[in-house]
């Protein structure tokens, strides 16, 4: 009988292989996400995450048996005007996007007029989520009042935050993390996260130096914000590097529904994959 993912953990990891640090070729991509899509643990895997500009450059067609039933997330590499022609694609491939995903505005911007064009657009797409990236800075809490005044009137949208990058101003701080779930939160907005969450534990990475959060940090900062939590208690959870408290939360948790949180995008599913089997929240292979 196959080992069966916990329900907290459903869909919580988005295959991101062809995105750095991974840049898998999309061949060797797809390849392996009907690998993940066929094992014991596809029910942690979320779609797979395609370049706008790849598919509209013809790369996934070739790749793609139209009977299989492919889903992907469409990534909005060539921005908010280009994801229509990007979609156009898909379907004619036989591929089903279940969301898009965009940044509306660069570091500094007001992401404002992004965002009004992204939910123009959103309101023609049929059973397609979307997700607006928004960074973290100028404009960002009206720009979360924006998503979840529009989401209020049944626009399929929801919020996505990066939570690394490059350089170290891209890793928000514990607190400003909180402070961001909290606010979401207060707003009923479910979000994404992408970029640095490698790991189920906050940790340094020793070739970078940069600190990355953990997924199970997130995890159980989301399920502490639920509970009510507010910003210094979800800032504490984010912070820690002892995995108990974090797996404790996650087992109380572990057989309901994942508030709040959507997923993440990863460029490896083995990795997440192996430290919740390390750290006993899922069972990995099979059981007689």
């Amino acid at each position: 009988m196959s080992t069966q993912v916990p329900r907290l953990f459903a869909g919580l990891v988005d295959d991101a292989a062809v995105f750095p640090p991974g840049s898998a070729t999309l061949p060797d991509a797809v390849s392996a996400h009907r690998g993940h899509r066929d094992s014991w643990y596809a029910g942690m895997v979320g779609p797979l995450l395609v370049p706008a500009s790849a598919v509209t450059a013809g790369e996934l067609d070739p790749l793609v048996d139209p009977a299989e039933g492919l889903v992907v997330g469409l990534i909005g590499d060539t921005g908010v005007e280009g994801l229509p022609y990007a979609l156009s694609f898909l379907a004619p491939a036989g591929v089903t996007a279940r969301q898009v995903e965009v940044a509306v505005a660069k570091r500094g911007e007001d992401p404002q007029p992004g965002l009004a064009e992204l939910l123009r657009l959103t309101g023609r797409w049929d059973g397609i989520d979307a997700y607006a990236e928004i960074p973290l800075a100028f404009g960002l809490m009206r720009a979360l009042d924006t998503v979840a005044a529009a989401r209020a009137d049944g626009v399929p949208v929801a919020a996505k935050f990066r939570t690394g990058g490059l350089a170290a101003e891209l890793f928000p701080t514990p607190v400003v993390l909180a402070a961001v779930i909290c606010a979401c939160r207060d707003r009923e907005l479910p979000f994404k996260l992408t970029a640095g969450l490698h790991h189920a534990v906050r940790h340094r990475d020793p070739e970078t130096g940069f600190t990355h959060h953990g997924f199970g940090n997130v995890l159980a900062a989301t399920l502490a914000a639920a509970d009510g939590a507010e910003v210094a208690e979800v800032a504490v959870l984010l912070a820690a590097t002892d995995p108990v408290p974090l797996v404790e939360r996650a087992r109380t948790g572990r057989d309901g529904d994942r508030p709040l949180w959507v997923g993440f995008g990863s460029c490896s599913i083995e990795e997440p994959l192996t430290d919740l089997i390390r750290l006993g929240l899922v069972n990995g292979g099979y059981e007689a």
